[in-house]
């Protein structure tokens, strides 16, 4: 895990992504010069993962510094590029953080984002490993079996990942038996980009259907839940990918620590409570085909929230690069 390419990156003055739709098909990067680019990658889920998309925001805004002399400008590009996925915090944080450079100009803009590219995979590093001391407390059976949701690995981050941060940790150790990945909606994540992660750095792992969780609960097949999160609210609330607030629940009903890791950047210090989280919901399409062949009948409405809340209750511990966070 130590020499792998960052999942965003600035290189020869564009933005450069590991496009994470074409996985595990096939691994390609993809270079985006304009902002517009940009956006697009991050709707359609080329790059994503709330600390990625920190970096996204940061150079996105840094293209949009080079690309333009008037600041209005740059500043309407960095208004659209932090609306493009409502309820991930970081993509608005890292907008922010690199827009408050604009006066001092675009390489200004520049080295600011590549700080906070640097930053990202040290703080994941630090949460993850803090998050890794915390599960052994917990969980006194070695060695441990894990159940994750979504992705929450390098994939999801510039280059170390939050909640398989925490795998990459506990393999190093030896302190691991397997990882059980949810494939998870939106566009199977997990089975796409987990299990992809945990095959690359020979993990043993098995997929398994996001209903299927609570059963492997229930026949003592894990130990603890490890989940990522795109928006903390102060008082512990956590927005993470759909089926995380049931998974949170199972694992209440059968007493297994439930650990959410994250970067600090992810709490949203103006958010008193995951009530007032916007949930980004998603095409009906996702849900009605699959690789474009239909699977429900025609005109079949379709809820599909790509994320939901987590009530603090249900949590044993939201874990920063700063050790468990208090509410």
């Amino acid at each position: 895990m130590e020499d792998v390419r960052r999942t965003i990156d600035w290189v020869n003055g564009a933005v450069e992504i590991i496009d994470q739709v074409a996985l595990p098909g096939e691994y390609r990067t993809v270079r985006l010069t304009t902002v517009d680019e940009l956006i697009d990658a991050i709707r359609r889920l080329a790059v994503r993962g709330a600390p990625a998309l920190g970096g996204a925001g940061a150079l996105g805004t840094a293209l949009a510094a080079f690309a333009h002399d008037d600041p209005a400008a740059v500043r309407a590009d960095a208004e659209r590029l932090a609306g493009a996925r409502p309820t991930a915090v970081n993509l608005s944080w890292g907008v922010s953080r690199a827009l408050a450079r604009l006066g001092d100009g675009p390489d200004a803009v520049l080295a600011e984002a590549l700080a906070l590219l640097d930053e990202d995979e040290r703080l994941n590093r630090e949460a993850s490993a803090r998050a890794a001391e915390l599960i052994l407390e917990k969980c006194p059976r070695r060695p441990l079996r894990l159940l994750t949701h979504c992705n929450a690995g390098r994939l999801a981050t510039v280059g170390w990942g939050t909640a398989l941060g925490v795998v990459w940790h506990l393999q190093a150790a030896g302190h691991l038996e397997y990882v059980l990945a949810d494939e998870t909606r939106p566009l199977l994540q997990g089975a796409r980009l987990t299990a992809w992660e945990l095959a690359e750095a020979g993990v043993p792992h098995r997929v398994l259907p996001d209903a299927a969780a609570a059963a492997a609960m229930a026949r003592g097949m894990v130990d603890c839940v490890v989940v990522g999160a795109d928006r903390i609210a102060v008082n512990g609330d956590v927005a993470n990918k759909i089926g995380t607030y049931g998974l949170a629940i199972a694992a209440a009903r059968h007493g297994l620590p439930f650990v959410v890791v994250a970067p600090s950047s992810t709490v949203d210090p103006g958010l008193a409570s995951g009530e007032s989280i916007v949930i980004e919901e998603r095409s009906p399409e996702e849900i009605t085909t699959i690789s474009g062949i239909p699977v429900a009948p025609p005109g079949t409405n379709v809820f599909n929230p790509a994320f939901d809340v987590t009530p603090a209750e249900l949590i044993t511990a939201v874990v920063t690069e700063k050790g468990p966070m208090t509410p």
